[in-house]
């Protein structure tokens, strides 16, 4: 039997922006705003998700990665029986729920740093943070150096290498999912992390919750140095992502194919995506949006796990500047959402079931069958069954006749229904100008 998140589809939602909470937090009291997001729950379903990747949600100051509190669900969200009742109603419904951790850094007013702020070199939290130096100070007017993520020195970086450090994420780890019943953490700047560091937390996870997942952050570099047995179960596919936008915008699908070829040996562990909140939205990177279906065709067809960020099933655009994501991280009702009708919304509810309910795209084997410029095609595998799947990103029509890889006699697209014969082991058809099918390979 599959593990949960090789079956999964994501939902991505990143809370403060979805509901227009207050940019900076300085609430004297808790917000529920878990309300809200309780009512997205019936929408993500229907388009065939079966996990929620909701972050950030640990008490920050600004916006959410400037951690001010671990154990405490952030105030302008919620508090905890309103979390609770969140995943509560995620987990009824068939839905499993991670969340963020962002263990490389804190916000500045985490406790710990406070109190070097307070006692410097008698603080009991000095080797809590990276590079401390009460010698010099720091580009903010500190009394002391340290090491700030990528410069921003309002993110200090943590000391993973302190035994009391990992103790302490091991614990707050520990305490999400006993007192909310969490089902794995997405961590957040994965590709600096300590490796001795995120060994240990997959043993300790280990032993915290069956099937407990971990998910990393990483953008560039050799992904199978961190998924695999000793560390991570997964970590983001922005190699695939690029491909997938850039192959399009290119006509170039030797871009895609050469990228899932490599990534052969752990491609179907990976976390796939096409925008996220860091991330120009999808439909503002194709240069050509009849090609939108087929980047989430690909999405929920190619070896990985697929992720959907929340409003891209509207076709949304969004780009980000130099110093503002909000582009990309916008407040948006589930009346909007619910009243909002397209093409691309069916499609990608359609895609979302056809993924979940065929075990070929849970890990599936991958072999590739026909590649060119503008057409592509390739199969996937489980237990003696076959889906075979075809694109053509061209503005015209493209013949094709496809390689069968498997004995059958008919092969049905389930975006449609529509039925192919096989003959003699190939499958000869017509895509249609931007589109692609589906194809279960069927007997009789």
């Amino acid at each position: 039997m599959s593990k949960w998140y090789e079956r999964g589809v994501f939902y991505h939602l990143y809370p403060l922006g979805l509901v227009g909470a207050p940019k900076e937090n300085r609430e004297s009291s808790v917000t529920d705003r878990f309300g809200e997001l309780c009512q997205w729950i019936p929408h993500i379903r229907s388009l065939g998700c079966n996990a929620i990747y909701i972050g950030p949600l640990f008490e920050s100051s600004t916006h959410g990665y400037d951690t001010r509190d671990y154990r405490m669900v952030d105030r302008r969200l919620g508090g905890f029986e309103n979390f609770r009742e969140f995943v509560s109603r995620c987990h009824e419904t068939g839905i499993k729920v991670v969340v963020d951790g962002v263990f490389n850094h804190t916000g500045r007013e985490f406790f710990a740093f406070q109190d070097i702020l307070e006692h410097r070199e008698n603080s009991p939290y000095r080797d809590w943070y990276r590079g401390i130096n009460f010698a010099a100070g720091s580009p903010l007017g500190d009394s002391f150096g340290y090491e700030g993520w990528q410069g921003h020195f309002q993110l200090p970086c943590l000391n993973l290498l302190n035994p009391e450090v990992k103790q302490y994420l091991f614990d707050t780890v520990r305490f999400w999912i006993h007192t909310f019943g969490i089902d794995g953490i997405r961590l957040d700047c994965a590709n600096v992390l300590d490796f001795g560091f995120m060994k240990e937390l997959r043993e300790h996870t280990r032993d915290m919750k069956e099937d407990f997942w971990l998910m990393g952050e990483v953008i560039h570099g050799e992904y199978g140095r961190w998924v695999n047995q000793e560390m991570l179960h997964s970590v983001t596919n922005y190699e695939l992502h690029k491909s997938i936008y850039s192959g399009h915008n290119d006509h170039n699908y030797f871009e895609i194919a050469h990228n899932v070829k490599r990534l052969e040996s752990i491609g179907s562990q990976l976390y796939t995506f096409v925008d996220n909140h860091d991330e120009n939205r999808i439909a503002s990177k194709l240069h050509d949006l009849r090609h939108l279906p087929l980047t989430y065709l690909l999405l929920y067809t190619l070896p990985g796990i697929p992720s959907i960020y929340y409003g891209s099933e509207l076709g949304l655009e969004g780009k980000r500047t130099n110093t503002d994501d909000s582009m990309l991280r916008p407040a948006i009702s589930i009346t909007e959402i619910r009243e909002f009708s397209s093409p691309l919304k069916d499609l990608i509810s359609k895609l979302g079931h056809i993924h979940e309910e065929n075990p070929e795209f849970h890990g599936g084997r991958y072999q590739e069958l026909l590649l060119t410029n503008r057409q592509y095609a390739f199969a996937r595998f489980h237990d003696g069954h076959t889906i075979i799947i075809g694109a053509n990103n061209d503005e015209s029509g493209a013949f094709v006749s496809i390689p069968c890889p498997c004995e059958g006699n008919t092969a049905v697209n389930l975006l449609n229904g529509e039925v192919f014969p096989v003959t003699d082991r190939r499958i000869g058809l017509t895509l249609p100008a931007n589109q692609g099918v589906i194809l279960k390979i069927m007997e009789g």
